[in-house]
């Protein structure tokens, strides 16, 4: 941990935040670049030269490559050494998933697998269930499943009819119906299963998939992500013996919660690993193809393009890492006896939920568009099958609706931080209401920001968390417990927080660069931060002047949308000849150039 702060979840929000209290890419360790190294030659030696094979679902061949990643110790880096894993922090996981994020299909294995396939046993699991079913998940041995989804209960998980009886001897649970869109359900040996134990109790289940009637259904027919297993599970009587009951009865949604947290943070991980991919092959493309006698890496909207994907490949990149080094510092204030019990574990990582809600959307829609430009560079080549962005473009939309939808995801952010600030978790109430009586003094034309490279931008960060707070207590006030049913208010509040962390996370990178290397060899990154923040802060004005003018109207609205002014007020820069900057690095390299 270090020396960093802890903070509390949320609370960049209504904090300054210093550069040394983030961890960055460039803060690995070398036991960290040794996982990376062998995570991203396992990817370009073993994973890359077989992904259209891989897409004509060989089942033969993902497993074999499950059991090489579980041999090399990449399946294992959340589970404990006792268990048969590796035992490693949070960063070393991000580090493994970034890498696999640029792995197509098996990147979906994979994330399965050591995500919501393993993490409710590491988590939940008693010691007796650790020891037999840990050792074959982190090795590669099995494949794990997580059977959460029903057909009539998608994001209302919770409302799942699934059913499960005690048996007249009290030895087993009779389990009995069908969960849909299961990842790894073709080559899973254990599920964890939810059902509702007398039909109203919402409890977990270890099910393997020997037990007498277990089933899958036929392959889905999918957009993308096609060499990836994706059926439904059919329970038909099927006997589970109560010692695999996990956790306990009737608390299967703290199962289920936790593990989608840090289902999401990984989901933004890999995310981000998709978009360098991206990167780094328009760029190759880009100098091999001519046009009028010129690659068209030499042409300026080209250049555009390559350098908005580089640039907010670089936001999603710097949010991931100072996620995971949040967990890592949380984790770090547990004593010994604690990190041995997953739901201490798994209470230090939902502190961070609304950053892992950040972290999917952001990530997500960042490699949704990174992969559109990627087609667009190809032009036709980009829609013709042979080439990678035509895949690439149809693997990446699933990320929008798995693990919590992006639309369900935007209404936990701000409703999980207006929640805490009302049980006090969070002081957000009182720095929304400090805002008001701000406004009320506060001129831009009499701000004098320091002579620093990030100054103007660090201001704005600043300024944008006071738009947050504002139209957020806005909000809170007019509707207060029926803010839950303005989704469009939620959704636009989500945005411009998110857009936030994104933003800061990138700056406080770029500033450590600056501290610890110096200037000149911080140039590139300085420029995508100016550039990001420049093209961001209209859009969090829009959004805010947008929401204020739904929730109020006459002179109240007025006063709001001139205090909105006043906190935007921003000199915009130039910005064509710094994305050209960064375009010339990423043309230069043929790469993700940060």
């Amino acid at each position: 941990m270090g020396d960093r702060k802890v903070f509390v979840g949320g609370e960049f929000l209504i904090s300054d935040v210093s550069p040394d209290d983030v961890f960055t890419p460039e803060d690995f360790t070398e036991e960290h670049t040794l996982i990376g190294e062998t995570a991203k030659d396992f990817v370009k030696n073993e994973v890359t030269p077989v992904v259209e094979q891989l897409d004509h679902k060989d089942d033969e061949l993902a497993l074999k490559l499950h059991k090489q990643a579980g041999e090399l110790g990449l399946l294992g880096t959340d589970v404990a050494e006792e268990y048969g894993g590796v035992g490693l922090d949070k960063v070393s996981t991000t580090i493994v998933t970034d890498a696999m994020g640029m792995g197509g299909s098996y990147c979906v294995l994979y994330s399965a697998h050591t995500g919501i396939g393993c993490l409710p046993i590491v988590l939940f699991g008693n010691e007796e269930q650790k020891k037999k079913y840990l050792p074959k998940l982190a090795s590669g041995e099995w494949v794990g499943a997580y059977c959460l989804t029903e057909a009539g209960a998608g994001t209302d998980a919770l409302n799942a009819k699934t059913k499960a009886v005690l048996s007249e001897d009290g030895k087993h649970y009779i389990l009995n119906g069908e969960k849909v869109f299961i990842t790894n359900a073709g080559y899973a040996n254990t599920f964890v299963v939810y059902a509702k134990v007398d039909g109203k109790d919402f409890t977990g289940f270890i099910v393997e998939r020997d037990f007498p009637g277990v089933s899958v259904g036929a392959e889905e027919k999918k957009m993308g992500v096609k060499g990836s297993s994706t059926r439904s599970v059919i329970l038909e009587d099927v006997k589970v013996p109560v010692e695999n009951v996990l956790f306990e009865v009737g608390q299967g949604h703290k199962i289920a919660f936790n593990v989608l947290n840090i289902g999401r943070w990984k989901l933004g991980s890999a995310s981000a690993g998709g978009c360098k991919v991206s990167v780094a092959e328009a760029a190759k493309y880009a100098n091999t193809r001519l046009q009028f006698q010129k690659p068209i890496s030499s042409f300026g909207m080209i250049k555009t393009k390559l350098a908005n994907m580089a640039i907010r490949t670089y936001m999603s990149e710097s949010l991931a890492y100072r996620l995971a080094g949040m967990f890592d510092d949380k984790l770090g204030t547990l004593d010994a006896e604690a990190k041995k019990q997953g739901a201490e574990i798994a209470a230090a990582i939902e502190e961070y939920a609304t950053e892992c809600s950040i972290s999917k959307i952001y990530c997500s829609e960042i490699l949704d568009y990174c992969v559109d430009e990627f087609v667009q560079t190809l032009g036709g080549y980009g829609y013709i099958s042979e080439y990678p962005a035509e895949r690439a473009y149809r693997d990446s939309r699933i990320n929008r609706i798995w693990e919590g939808t992006n639309e369900i995801n935007r209404m936990l952010i701000p409703g999980t931080l207006l929640r805490r600030g009302l049980q006090g978790r969070l002081a957000i109430l009182p720095a929304a209401m400090a805002i008001t009586k701000e406004l009320m003094t506060y001129s831009p034309l009499s701000v004098k920001l320091p002579d620093e490279p990030l100054a103007q931008q660090e201001h704005m960060i600043k300024m944008c968390k006071k738009i947050a707070l504002m139209v957020s207590g806005v909000a809170a006030q007019k509707y207060g417990e029926k803010l839950a049913d303005e989704q469009e208010v939620l959704g636009m509040a989500a945005d411009i927080i998110a857009e936030i962390f994104a933003m800061e996370s990138g700056l406080l990178r770029t500033q450590k660069i600056i501290a610890n290397k110096g200037e000149d060899a911080a140039k590139t990154h300085i420029a995508a931060v100016k550039v990001y923040v420049d093209e961001t802060i209209p859009k969090i004005e829009i959004l805010a002047k947008q929401l204020l003018s739904y929730v109020e109207d006459g002179d109240m609205l007025r006063t709001q949308l001139a205090g909105i002014k006043k906190l935007a007020r921003y000199q915009p820069i130039d910005a064509i000849s710094l994305r050209r900057e960064v375009a010339d690095k990423v043309i230069e390299l043929e790469n993700y150039p940060f």
